[in-house]
């Protein structure tokens, strides 16, 4: 089974590179950064988790790809993920270098988890649509993947209009790193089987999780693509054995589960190997 770990905020009181290489030495099989860059002081986007005001430490999120590097750097099998990027938040011509970067000094071990975000002041102080943030983040998607795969790419859409350009490096997986899609929207099974290599939802029940992967099946073999191709990584979850095992009995592929904030790296250490004690 495939067991990934996310890093409870503020993450970056601890040390990056102890988190994942504890975590590597205990069996986990990736880790997981999430992004807030910014936290507007006020607002009015209700939190997804309790419909109310935003924790006081979502503005203590840690930079993802930065944490990544230091992972990657003291690790050599350990899977490395984002859960998730802000793609509405980001130029796509410099994160697809970052993302190339990252999967090529790492040996290929990049998980490019994906969303659009629910903050919508959050993404218009950095720049983003959103009432539009879908089609921008597919324009974004379409402009990584036409940087990564090819010599010489070009792009003219409505958010990113470039003349040919050169990237380097390219990614170390070929074509690229899985775009791996979050969320829980309407049409978020329609977006990954069009533009994506899995789903990231983190809000889903064993039976939810059956019904879709049915679902998700049916409309890749519908577009021609082989289901097995298309992941489900289940995020931010409870280190339950129980849940842990219904989720993959449901069709899971991947299920990551959430650590808690401690102050110390010995706390930190301590608390990763009873989650491995009770889950791997």
């Amino acid at each position: 089974m495939n067991i990934g770990l996310s890093l409870a905020l503020p993450a970056y009181t601890i040390d990056p590179a102890f988190l994942a290489r504890t975590a590597e030495q205990l069996g986990f099989e990736s880790i997981w950064y999430a992004e807030h860059p910014v936290v507007p002081v006020s607002s009015t986007s209700p939190f997804p988790a309790t419909g109310g005001a935003i924790p006081d430490e979502y503005a203590h999120f840690d930079d993802p790809y930065i944490a990544l590097a230091m992972a990657a750097a003291v690790t050599t099998e350990l899977k490395l993920g984002t859960g998730i990027t802000l793609i509405p938040e980001r130029n796509p011509l410099l994160l697809a270098k970052q993302v190339a970067a990252l999967d090529l000094h790492s040996g290929g071990r990049f998980l490019f988890g994906i969303g659009t975000g629910w903050l919508a002041e959050e993404t218009e102080i950095m720049g983003g649509d959103f009432p539009r943030r879908w089609t921008q983040t597919r324009e974004a998607i379409e402009v990584m993947k036409a940087l990564w795969t090819n010599d010489e790419a070009e792009y003219h859409g409505k958010y990113f209009d470039f003349p040919p350009v050169r990237s380097y490096p390219k990614p170390a997986q070929v074509p690229h790193p899985p775009v791996i899609i979050g969320g829980m929207a309407p049409n978020v099974l329609r977006r990954i089987v069009d533009h994506g290599d899995g789903w990231l939802p983190n809000r889903v029940t064993p039976t939810e999780l059956e019904s879709s992967r049915r679902r998700l099946d049916t409309m890749a073999t519908e577009a021609g693509r082989d289901p097995a191709s298309i992941t489900i990584s289940v995020y931010g979850q409870a280190p339950d054995p129980t849940l842990v095992k219904s989720l993959f009995a449901a069709g899971a592929d991947r299920v990551i589960v959430r650590a808690e904030h401690v102050a110390t790296e010995a706390e930190a250490g301590a608390q990763l190997e009873r989650m491995a004690e009770a889950v791997l």
